[in-house]
């Protein structure tokens, strides 16, 4: 790793009213019913165990940078917020890598496995979520790197059997609502940017 310092940007924590925040006009997420069932039950279950980020401008307003959906959900409600010393081009650096980032990582599938066996919840949106997630899990070879593309090894790469469709849409608007539609008739459905 290299010896860049690296500078803190948080000013302060602060509790703000969800409502008071204003949305990033610049925000590319948009949430699908599944997503926002699933976070109002971890809400309830759980409640905030995480910050939003935002920065302020001269007026003291406060703009959203990441928890837009969180502050849609839980809008009358004292939020923490994590108040950023950043310009409006380091927010939207901030806004188009952050989510990313996190995606990012690779699974254990072994420690997922573990963890999603010690959960319970009473929330339908949250047990579906972690349903989906063991079956990922159930999905994945057990060691698909073991034997593929070895030259000494006689023995296939064994991947499970499954179908899938890729859709083209128009635009993210009609992406979107196709993707809530199918996950309302029970598929597994996912949304790619290329």
């Amino acid at each position: 790793m290299s010896q860049i310092p690296i500078r803190d940007r948080v000013k302060e924590l602060r509790r703000v009213k969800a409502s008071e925040l204003r949305a990033n006009p610049r925000n590319w997420r948009t949430h699908p019913i599944s997503q926002r069932a699933a976070l109002e039950g971890v809400l309830g279950e759980i409640g905030y165990a995480a910050a939003l980020l935002a920065r302020e401008f001269p007026d003291g307003s406060l703009e959203l940078v990441d928890g837009h959906l969180r502050a849609e959900t839980t809008p009358d409600q004292e939020v923490p917020v994590l108040i950023l010393d950043v310009d409006e081009a380091e927010a939207n650096k901030i806004l188009a890598t952050f989510d990313p980032l996190g995606a990012l990582a690779i699974a254990d599938d072994a420690q997922l496995d573990a963890l999603l066996h010690n959960i319970e919840t009473s929330s339908q949106a949250v047990e579906s979520l972690l349903a989906d997630l063991t079956k990922d899990i159930d999905l994945a070879p057990t060691d698909p790197f073991e034997t593929w593309g070895r030259s000494d090894s006689t023995d296939p790469v064994l991947f499970p059997e499954h179908f899938e469709v890729l859709v083209k849409c128009g635009n993210e608007k009609q992406q979107l609502a196709l993707i809530e539609r199918l996950l309302e008739e029970g598929f597994d459905c996912r949304a790619l940017i290329s």
